[in-house]
């Protein structure tokens, strides 16, 4: 396990739901902590994950690739957005990646390949018959990731 004062590059999973600016500005924090780097990563979640469920109607690839699209622009503004954040908070930079795969195994991967120290991120994702099916993104994550990782709850992380 890499020491703290190690760490370099900061990874935060987010999925452009409300929470995402709470667990991303919380992950700010840990950055400017270290002076670190902050890597913001979306997962598109790949359709024959669900291939026993349900037969859909339209090409499958083309949607994934549009899915691919729609969040690389998602990502942008979501950058820009947490770039302003940043300013003067001590974070070296911001920037932001979106893969295509099972959620948790592409976040371990991403941290693991692309130097990743720490992982930031938030404890509530999926819902319903999502989370049964898939079980818990930070649970996997925790299990299997060779960095440290630590959970937020978004709902109490900034007593709003």
């Amino acid at each position: 396990m890499k020491r703290l004062e190690q760490i370099k590059r900061v990874v935060t999973p987010i999925d452009f739901s409300d929470n995402s600016k709470a667990i991303a500005e919380s992950a700010v924090f840990m950055a400017a902590s270290f002076q670190a780097e902050l890597v913001l990563v979306f997962v598109v979640q790949k359709f024959e994950d669900y291939s026993g469920f349900f037969v859909p109607q339209m090409n499958v690839p083309d949607l994934e690739r549009d899915l691919q699209v729609q969040a690389e622009s998602r990502m942008d503004g979501f950058c820009k957005e947490m770039e302003t954040f940043i300013q003067g908070k001590g974070v070296s930079s911001v920037t932001g990646k979106v893969m295509m795969g099972d959620v948790a195994e592409q976040i371990v991967s991403y941290a693991s390949d692309d130097d990743g120290n720490l992982i930031v991120m938030g404890t509530h994702g999926y819902k319903g018959l999502e989370k049964i099916m898939f079980g818990s993104v930070a649970d996997k994550v925790v299990k299997t990731a060779l960095c440290p990782v630590l959970t937020i709850n978004p709902y109490t992380c900034c007593g709003e």
